[in-house]
């Protein structure tokens, strides 16, 4: 697309902003000039004054707090604090939390001024052409039945703000800041860029410790996932078979390991792995004290990690087995009855009809377990929670997943770096947001929908 073409799409908004000024009428005028006054034109005196009311609070929290606020959000603070003489400096973490809210405020009010705006049109186009108009208690019986969706949506999309987008936002911004154990209120925190991404893939202990657990993680995600997805098929094929004894009571049986909350039983498998556990005990009974292993050591490597990987399959197995059968229950026999006849073996029944089949309707949750599992924050943490070998990793051991590093080095020590578990965080994301849509746009499930309907 040539440069002239660029330029003429970029100016179109300006364009339309400009005709509809030439074109609208004057009550949307009014409402440009003062929220709610082109209601009161077109006779909504109750609409008109709570616009007007709602405008008011606006310019009372902005000449209150706003205003110093998404000032408070550029400059961090200005005066550093010093509890030893009693100076109360300016708080950067709280001016940035604040300041992030002033952002939303703001775009909350340029939402309800185009509104606004479009409403005072919208009413006076209507009332030119002689159409009934809705009084206030019209309007509010209209919001209370034809649009009651969005009273009962209002209040869950202000938590997911308050509670999911603000942190997320937060957590974004401070891995642009030097926000740390060190540098934190009452000192000073500065923006600094890039500087924590640069610091990750320049300084030598970051990047030898991102490139070996990375290498892991990628690992750990496929083989956990592999194991638990085609572990539960295989136990729901087996189930399914008219060979088996009881099969409502093995297919009821997984049910029992939600029983007990997941960490609980990863603690469970740290004894009986740990240097003493049963395990232990029973090689060292058979064979000697040569015989004892180091299964979750501060140095142990693979033997770690399989542990890590069977304890996953242990915990994850019942899940994708209850979903397999479930699936398996829709499919249609008559495929395998003219297979059959058509002499296809046990194997190329499962390779060609089963696996198909399952692999189109699970492909969204296969998606799922695979980033949960490379977000697996738990298995490592449980089993190995607090080993560090820091000859090798920096505040990581062996097992640890870019998750456990995220925590490490917020939580984990006496050093939190917050601002570099930021950008480790926002690398995760990428990586993962990244995976999870081109494996969903490219499955079976997406581009052929119709297939099995």
């Amino acid at each position: 697309m040539s440069g002239e073409k660029l330029l003429h799409r970029a100016a179109e908004p300006f364009r339309k902003l400009d005709r509809f000024l030439k074109t609208c009428t004057s009550s949307a005028k009014c409402s440009m000039f003062l929220m709610g006054l082109g209601q009161i034109r077109n006779k909504q005196v109750g609409k008109g004054i709570l616009l007007i009311l709602a405008e008011i609070a606006f310019f009372v929290y902005y000449a209150l707090i706003g205003v110093t606020d998404f000032i408070g959000l550029f400059t961090l603070g200005t005066k550093a604090g010093d509890p030893i003489l009693g100076i109360t400096g300016d708080n950067s973490i709280t001016m940035l939390i604040r300041g992030v809210i002033s952002v939303v405020v703001t775009m909350f009010l340029v939402f309800v001024y185009y509104q606004n705006v479009r409403d005072a049109e919208n009413v006076a186009l209507r009332r030119g052409e002689g159409k009934p108009v809705n009084g206030f208690k019209q309007s509010l019986g209209t919001l209370l039945d034809e649009k009651f969706y969005m009273v009962t949506l209002a209040l869950p999309v202000v938590g997911v703000i308050m509670f999911n987008v603000l942190p997320i936002v937060f957590t974004i911004l401070t891995a642009f800041t030097n926000y740390s154990s060190e540098i934190a209120p009452p000192k000073l925190v500065d923006w600094i860029g890039f500087g924590n991404f640069i610091t990750l893939f320049t300084v030598t202990s970051y990047i030898s410790t991102i490139g070996k657990i990375f290498y892991w993680n990628i690992i750990w995600a496929v083989l956990a996932t592999f194991l638990s997805y085609f572990g539960g098929l295989c136990l729901a094929l087996l189930i399914n078979k008219n060979c088996v004894k009881g099969r409502a009571f093995w297919r009821a049986f997984p049910i029992l390991a939600y029983a007990v909350p997941g960490f609980i039983t990863m603690i469970g498998f740290r004894y009986m792995f740990s240097g003493m556990g049963p395990i232990n005990w029973l090689f060292v009974k058979i064979w000697g004290e040569a015989a004892r292993v180091d299964f979750l050591g501060i140095n142990s490597v693979w033997a770690a990690r399989i542990v890590c990987l069977l304890v996953n399959t242990w915990v994850t197995i019942p899940a994708s087995m209850l979903l397999s059968t479930s699936v398996l229950s829709n499919m249609n026999k008559d495929m395998y009855e003219a297979a059959d006849l058509d002499g296809a073996s046990s194997m190329q029944q499962f390779i060609y009809l089963t696996l198909p089949f399952v692999f189109f309707a699970t492909t969204p949750i296969l998606i799922t377990q695979f980033i949960g599992n490379f977000n697996n924050f738990g298995i490592s943490f449980f089993l190995r929670g607090g080993l560090m070998n820091m000859s090798e990793y920096f505040n990581a051991n062996s097992t640890d997943l870019l998750i456990n590093w995220l925590y490490n080095l917020a939580l984990g020590g006496s050093n939190n770096y917050y601002g570099l578990a930021s950008a480790v965080s926002i690398l995760i994301f990428i990586l993962t947001g990244t995976f999870s849509l081109l494996a969903y746009v490219t499955s079976p499930s997406y581009k052929k929908e119709d297939t099995y309907k």
